[in-house]
C-alpha cells in the first residue's frame, strides 16, 4: 500500500515569512494583469484583422520570444540577484503593455506593431519566468517547500481568475485596449512589490562564460530521466492547451455563445486551478509526480465539449473548473520534486530548460493550429489536440522513472 503524507503545517504557514509574502504579492498583481490580457489579446487582434491565423501569430510571436530568450533568462538569474531580475523583467513588460494599450485606444495598432510589442512582451517573460520560479524555496524553510508551493499556485489562480473575470466585462464592455492597458498598471505595481523581495543571494560570478553555465545546466538536467520526460510531455500539453486558449476557443466563442462568456470560461478554469492548490497543500501521496502526471489527462475535457457543433455552455464551465483542479495536482508535485532534487546555485537554469523544452512547441501550435482550422473546421482541430495530449501524458506515466519518484 502507497504510504502518504497527512497535511502537516497549514497552508498559510509560508505567509509568516515576508520574503514569500513579497514574491506572491508581485506574482498576484502580474498576474492579474496577464488574466485580462489573455483574454483581450485574442480579440484585439480580431478585432484589427478579423483573422484566426493573424491571432495565432501574434499570440505566437510572444512565444517565440520568449522561448528564444529563456536560457539567457536562465543564465541571468543564476548569476545575478533574483529579485533584480524580475524587477528589470516587469518595467520592460510595462512598457511593452503600456504601449499596446495605447496604440489599440487610439486606432493606430496595426498587425506588424502587435507582433514587434508580443516579441518585446515575450522577451520580459523570458527573463522573469526562471527567476521567479527558482526564488520560492529562498523564502521558506525546506519543511514548507509543498504549502509554498500551492499557496503560490493559489495566489497565481486568484489573480489569474479574477484578471480574466475583468478581463471578460471590460472586452465586453470597454474593448480590449482597456484590458491590456490594465495589464501595464498591474505590471509596473509588481515591480513596486518586489523591492520589498530580500533574500540571501545564490548569485554565481559570470566567470566562466555563458555557454559553460549553458552546459554546467544542461548536464544538470538530463542526469534525471523523470525531468526530461515530463518536459517531453508537456511540450505537446502546453501546445495543445495554447491553441485552443488562444486561437481556437476564442473562434469559437465570437460564433457560438459570446467575448463575455469564455473569459468567464478561463475564469472558472484558474478557480478550478485554485481548488486544486488547496487539495495539494493538504494532500498529496509520496508518489506525487506520478499521481499529478496522470491526472493531466483530465484536461482534455475542455476540448471535447468545445469540439461540440453547439458546445453545452453548463457542461463546458465543469469542464473547466474539473481540468484546472486535476492539473494543479501536477503543477504542485512538479515544482517541489524539482526544488527538493535540484541545487538551489543551478536551479534558474534548470527552470530554463523545463520552460524552453516545455514552451518550445506552442508559437508552433498557436501558428499552425489557425490554418488548421480553416482547412477542417475548430471543432475536429480540437479532436486532434485531445488525442495528442491523450498519447503524450499516457508516454510519461509509463516512464518508471516518473512513476517511482518519491517525495523527500
Amino acid at each position: 500500500m502507497t504510504q502518504t503524507r497527512g497535511p502537516g503545517p497549514g497552508i498559510t504557514a509560508p505567509l509568516a515569512y515576508r520574503p514569500f509574502r513579497a514574491l506572491v504579492t508581485g506574482r498576484v498583481l502580474m498576474l492579474f494583469g496577464n488574466g485580462m490580457a489573455s483574454v483581450a489579446l485574442a480579440f484585439a487582434v480580431l478585432d484589427v484583422t478579423g483573422s484566426l491565423a493573424q491571432v495565432g501569430l501574434v499570440v505566437g510571436a510572444r512565444s517565440a520570444a520568449n522561448v528564444s530568450l529563456l536560457l539567457l533568462g536562465g543564465v541571468l538569474a543564476d548569476r545575478l540577484p533574483r529579485a533584480l531580475v524580475i524587477q528589470g523583467a516587469c518595467v520592460l513588460a510595462a512598457l511593452s503593455q503600456g504601449l499596446l494599450a495605447l496604440a489599440l485606444l487610439t486606432g493606430t495598432a496595426s498587425l506588424a506593431l502587435m507582433v514587434a510589442l508580443s516579441l518585446l512582451n515575450g522577451a520580459a517573460a523570458a527573463a522573469n519566468l526562471p527567476a521567479v520560479a527558482a526564488l520560492t524555496p529562498q523564502t521558506v524553510p525546506h519543511a514548507l517547500l509543498r504549502q509554498a508551493n500551492a499557496l503560490a499556485g493559489i495566489a497565481r489562480q486568484l489573480g489569474m481568475f479574477t484578471g480574466m473575470s475583468a478581463g471578460g466585462v471590460a472586452v465586453g464592455l470597454l474593448g480590449p485596449g482597456w484590458a491590456i492597458g490594465a495589464d501595464a498598471v498591474m505590471f509596473a505595481a509588481a515591480g513596486v512589490a518586489f523591492l520589498f523581495l530580500r533574500v540571501p543571494s545564490t548569485a554565481v560570478p559570470g566567470g566562466n562564460g555563458v555557454l559553460r553555465d549553458l552546459l554546467e545546466g544542461w548536464s544538470e538536467f538530463v542526469a534525471r530521466p523523470w525531468v526530461w520526460i515530463i518536459v517531453l510531455q508537456f511540450m505537446v500539453v502546453n501546445a495543445g492547451w495554447s491553441a485552443a486558449t488562444s486561437v481556437l476557443g476564442p473562434g469559437i466563442a465570437d460564433a457560438a455563445f459570446g467575448r463575455t462568456v469564455w473569459g468567464l470560461l478561463m475564469a472558472t478554469n484558474s478557480v478550478g486551478l485554485l481548488v486544486g492548490g488547496v487539495l495539494a497543500a493538504r494532500w498529496q501521496p509520496q508518489r506525487a509526480l506520478f499521481y499529478g502526471t496522470a491526472l493531466v489527462t483530465v484536461q482534455t475535457l475542455p476540448f471535447f465539449v468545445l469540439a461540440a457543433p453547439s458546445p453545452a455552455v453548463p457542461l463546458l464551465f465543469a469542464a473547466m473548473f474539473v481540468a484546472g483542479a486535476a492539473v494543479e495536482q501536477f503543477s504542485v508535485a512538479w515544482e517541489v520534486s524539482v526544488q527538493e532534487n535540484v541545487p538551489p546555485e543551478l536551479l534558474s537554469r534548470v527552470y530554463s530548460y523545463d520552460a524552453l523544452g516545455s514552451f518550445v512547441a506552442m508559437p508552433v501550435g498557436q501558428v499552425a493550429i489557425g490554418p488548421v482550422a480553416e482547412a477542417i473546421g475548430p471543432g475536429r482541430s480540437l479532436l486532434v489536440v485531445a488525442a495528442l495530449t491523450l498519447a503524450a501524458t499516457l508516454a510519461a506515466v509509463c516512464a518508471r522513472s516518473v512513476r517511482s519518484l518519491r517525495r523527500r
